[in-house]
């Protein structure tokens, strides 16, 4: 069974850094593609950032030279550091893979306050 667990959310200051962890179980981050949504209250899910299985990124320009995604093959987890936050940043952030059918994590708040 896939899964998916994100952690690493929180409260932080606009200006700050946060890094979230996906940690995955079934299968191996390393040959799926990985992606990183957040969904703010009111507004629809958004895709943030892409790893595809030979490690190349991508990230939506709202977020571009500020957050990066990467991966550690050998603890089976996806990362995205995200600096220079934003109060417009302020969202539940969600993992996703897919394997037969679309694969997400539960999800881990992020506040950004002004």
């Amino acid at each position: 069974q896939v899964q998916l667990v994100e952690s690493g959310g929180g409260l932080v200051q606009a200006g700050g850094s946060l890094r979230l962890s996906c940690a995955a179980s079934g299968i191996l981050v390393s040959n799926n593609v990985m992606r990183w949504y957040r969904q703010a209250p009111g507004k629809q899910r958004e895709l943030v950032a892409t790893m595809t299985e030979g490690g190349r990124t991508n990230y939506a320009d709202s977020v571009k030279g500020r957050f990066t995604i990467s991966r550690d093959n050998t603890e089976n987890t996806v990362y995205l550091q995200m600096n220079s936050l934003k109060p417009e940043d302020t969202a539940v952030y969600y993992c996703k893979t897919y394997r037969n059918g679309d694969i997400w994590g539960q999800g881990t708040q992020v506040t950004v306050s002004s």
